[in-house]
C-alpha cells in the first residue's frame, strides 16, 4: 500500500515522535511505501484567508467556500495546498497523528484539513437532488481508500470511558473519523489510542509500541468502522434523518449513524481475535 502519514506535534523528540518513526518503520517492514508530511517542521499556514485564493477579486467579498470551488475548478489552489492533494490522491491510507488537545486536533492540523479538503475535492462532490444529497458519507473523491487516527492523551482511558467525565473517546473522535474522514469517502479503521502518556514508564511504552507494531501490520485487514452511507437507503433525502426502527434500543445521539447489523459482526470478530 501507499500510505501517507500527517504528524502533529511541536516537538520530534516527543513521545508521538517516537511512535511515528515506530510506525514507519513497521509500515516499511510491511512492504509498504510511506510519505510523512510533518505540519509543524514544514511550518504549515493553518488559517483559510485570501492569500489561499490568489484569483479572488481583490475588492471583492471575501466567501471562503466559493472561493475554494472556483480556485480548485480554475487549477489555481496555492502550490502548498495542490502538492497535499496530489498525495492524497497518491495513497491508499491517510493515517492522521496527534495528541488530543482540549478535546479535538491541534490547530494546525485542523487548518491542514480546512486548506486541503477543497470544495470540488472532498466536499461539495455529486448531484444535489430530491434523491441524492452528493457524493459524502462513504462516497466521494475519496471512496475505496483507507484512514485511521493515532491519538495520544494524558487522560485515564476511564476517563474517556461511557461513564467518564470526558465522554466516550469514540464520541469525541466522532467529528474527525465521521465528519472530516468518512465524509468525502474514506474507509475509517478504529483510532489506535494510547492514554495516560504523561505518566507512561518504558514499559508503558513498550507495551505501546508493539501494539501500534501489531496495528501497522494489519491496516490492510482491519475491518471499518461500520459507519451508514449517506445514499445507502439508511437516511430520508432531503432532510438526512435516520429513518425509524433501524437502531438498536435506546440508541441515540453519534451511535445513531453506525449500522446495527455491521457492528455486530464487528464484535463477533474481536471475540474471536
Amino acid at each position: 500500500m501507499k500510505i501517507l502519514l500527517v504528524f502533529a506535534h511541536p516537538e520530534p523528540n516527543s513521545l508521538n515522535g517516537a511512535l511515528r518513526d515506530i510506525a514507519i518503520e513497521e509500515l516499511k517492514a510491511q512492504g509498504h511505501e510511506v510519505r510523512v508530511k510533518d505540519l509543524y517542521a514544514d511550518r504549515w499556514k493553518s488559517e483559510v484567508d485570501r492569500a489561499d485564493f490568489p484569483a479572488w477579486p481583490p475588492g471583492e467579498r471575501f466567501i471562503a467556500g466559493l472561493a475554494s470551488k472556483k480556485a480548485f475548478e480554475s487549477d489555481t489552489l496555492t502550490a502548498d495546498v495542490k502538492a497535499e492533494i496530489e498525495s492524497l490522491l497518491w495513497a491508499d491510507m491517510l493515517i492522521l497523528q496527534f495528541p488530543l488537545w482540549w478535546y479535538s486536533m491541534p490547530a494546525i492540523l485542523k487548518g491542514w484539513v480546512e486548506r486541503v479538503f477543497a470544495y470540488g475535492f472532498a466536499y461539495g462532490v455529486g448531484e444535489h437532488s430530491e434523491q441524492r444529497w452528493g457524493d459524502r458519507f462513504g462516497e466521494g473523491t475519496l471512496a475505496g481508500k483507507r484512514a485511521m487516527l493515532v491519538v495520544t492523551t494524558g487522560g485515564w482511558e476511564d476517563h474517556y470511558s461511557v461513564r467518564g467525565v470526558n465522554g466516550p473517546i469514540d464520541d469525541l473522535l466522532f467529528p474527525i473519523n465521521h465528519g472530516i474522514l468518512y465524509y468525502p469517502g474514506y474507509d475509517v479503521l478504529p483510532p489506535f489510542l494510547v492514554y495516560k502518556v504523561d505518566r507512561f514508564s518504558d514499559g508503558e511504552f513498550d507495551r505501546a509500541a508493539e501494539r501500534l507494531r501489531e496495528r501497522m501490520r494489519t491496516i490492510e485487514t482491519t475491518a471499518p468502522i461500520p459507519y451508514r452511507q449517506q445514499n445507502g437507503g439508511d437516511y430520508f433525502i432531503p432532510s438526512m434523518q435516520l429513518k425509524p426502527g433501524l437502531e438498536d434500543a435506546g440508541a441515540s445521539g453519534f451511535s445513531l449513524h453506525v449500522s446495527r447489523a455491521s457492528a455486530t459482526e464487528r464484535s463477533g470478530a474481536k471475540s474471536a481475535a
